[in-house]
């Protein structure tokens, strides 16, 4: 029998491995999973919601499918409807509605081998860089349980970092994939606009902005879990172009030699926390060690003029999610039901007209095509993830005198993740360095639209050159 702390901490390619080899079942691979849960879960509120015995009559039955077969998984409690299970958004609003029906990444993951065990917590409407809803109260993160998760897929996060997972759900409009995958150190990959369905409910979110993946404990995970959910569904307005052949088959490809700008202030030219600044310096000079040509450079951006765009597209984006809300739940909205920034995104987001919107939409379309253009010199932009370390829980909190604060404060934290969803390229956080404090600092590289591929390449050169699956929080 393998020792359970061990198991917690293999990644899910491993984990399946160890099915195939009838090393261990997946109905004890689930049990174990679910033992974690209820030991670690007390002190880090990462999972709301249970579907242990269906878990555990799913695991019993698990059919010999590739890749995950038996392999235990969680599911962010936002945009993936889950049939019978409740989804909540992290709202008190939404707390009584259950779908009827499984999403299509959700119906991929199933055939996919994975078994799913639960629900994980975010911020409201997946608003704020963190997951501290007034619903479920706060996520910890498993290296400091007085820090954010980071957010909003802040359970899943904590949940892979302290071994109860190999690998969660996580969805991404600002940096939702990337920012928790930095703060609980962890891989974090943001894919291509299109790159995995979005239906049968959604044609695409807020004109492209939000994609579904994971965040994992490795770049083997990430790149077969993508091979596993990837391709375009019924009815999709749009897709990615396909890969030459699956992202698995990358890792491990020498890249060849790229050409990567890296920055260590913020898009304004602010300067970063002096921790992020220095982890970023050192990972320009690894790439440099492995061969790449490096120097100082960023993409030329209307940074202002995006800031303005993205703050009015999604308060219109969310009015409207709220909207469906209503029509969902059968109830009306009310401002007691919501947290104070949430219903104030709500006002703003309803005085906002049909050409507001084309408007926001066209300066953000010219903002790709600037950045795009950095990508005809560069093959990747390095950048921190975040400009700090993660922060202290009840950072990004709003009075109801000041509603907005925390989403004003959260634009400080999380400077450098946005950029990529408004162009629909990916970009990834890779967990190469640990402060002085033992709190993670994720690096990120955002690549050319469509092209994983070279994000995969590199990520396995540096997964090979500092490894990180060693490292074990301290709630764990």
């Amino acid at each position: 029998m393998v020792d359970h702390q061990d198991l917690a901490f293999l990644d899910a390619v491993a984990q399946a491995e160890l099915i195939k080899k009838r090393e261990i079942t997946p109905l004890e691979l689930v049990q174990a999973a679910v033992e974690r849960i209820e030991a670690l879960n007390p002190k880090l509120n990462a999972v709301i919601a249970k579907a242990f015995d269906q878990a555990l009559e799913a695991a019993k039955d698990a059919a010999p499918v590739e890749p995950f077969r038996g392999v235990p998984f969680l599911v962010k409690d936002f945009q993936a409807f889950w049939a019978g299970l409740p989804m909540t958004s992290g709202s008190r609003f939404m707390k009584d509605f259950i779908p009827d029906h499984d999403s299509e990444i959700v119906l991929r993951w199933k055939r996919a081998g994975l078994v799913l065990l639960g629900k994980t917590n975010v911020s409201e409407l997946a608003l704020l860089p963190t997951a501290e809803s007034r619903l479920f109260g706060p996520c910890r993160n498993p290296w400091d349980p007085e820090r954010t998760t980071g957010g909003s897929s802040g359970g899943s996060s904590a949940a892979v970092a302290a071994g109860i997972v190999p690998m969660a759900h996580a969805n991404d409009g600002g940096g939702s994939i990337r920012i928790p995958a930095s703060c609980c150190g962890l891989f974090g990959l943001k894919p291509t606009r299109g790159r995995n369905p979005l239906g049968p409910d959604f044609g695409d979110v807020m004109h492209g902005l939000v994609c579904e993946h994971a965040v994992t404990r490795s770049i083997r995970d990430s790149a077969a879990l993508l091979d596993a959910t990837s391709g375009p569904g019924a009815g999709d307005p749009y897709y990615a172009p396909a890969p030459q052949r699956p992202f698995s088959r990358e890792l491990g490809v020498e890249p060849g030699r790229l050409r990567i700008g890296f920055t260590d202030r913020t898009p304004k030219g602010d300067p970063v926390h002096p921790d992020c600044a220095d982890a970023v310096q050192k990972a320009a000079a690894l790439c440099s060690e492995l061969g790449h040509h490096v120097e100082e450079a960023s993409p030329e951006m209307n940074v202002k003029a995006m800031g303005s765009a993205l703050f009015k597209l999604w308060a219109g984006g969310k009015t409207a999610d709220m909207m469906d809300m209503a029509r969902l739940s059968g109830k009306s909205l009310s401002p007691e039901e919501f947290e104070p920034l949430t219903w104030a995104w709500y006002q703003i987001g309803l005085k906002q007209t049909a050409a507001d919107h084309v408007r926001n939409l066209t300066v953000l379309q010219g903002i790709s095509r600037q950045i795009a253009q950095f990508f005809e010199t560069y093959d990747l932009w390095l950048t921190p993830t975040l400009a700090e370390p993660p922060v202290p829980l009840g950072t990004f909190d709003s009075p109801p005198e000041e509603p907005l604060k925390g989403l004003f404060r959260s634009g400080e934290f999380m400077p450098f993740t946005a950029a990529a969803n408004v162009t629909g390229q990916p970009a990834m956080t890779v967990p190469l360095f640990w402060n002085g404090e033992g709190l993670p600092i994720g690096i990120q590289f955002m690549g050319r639209y469509g092209d994983e591929t070279t994000l995969f390449r590199v990520a396995s050169q540096l997964e090979t050159a500092r490894p990180w699956r060693d490292r074990r929080p301290v709630v764990c």
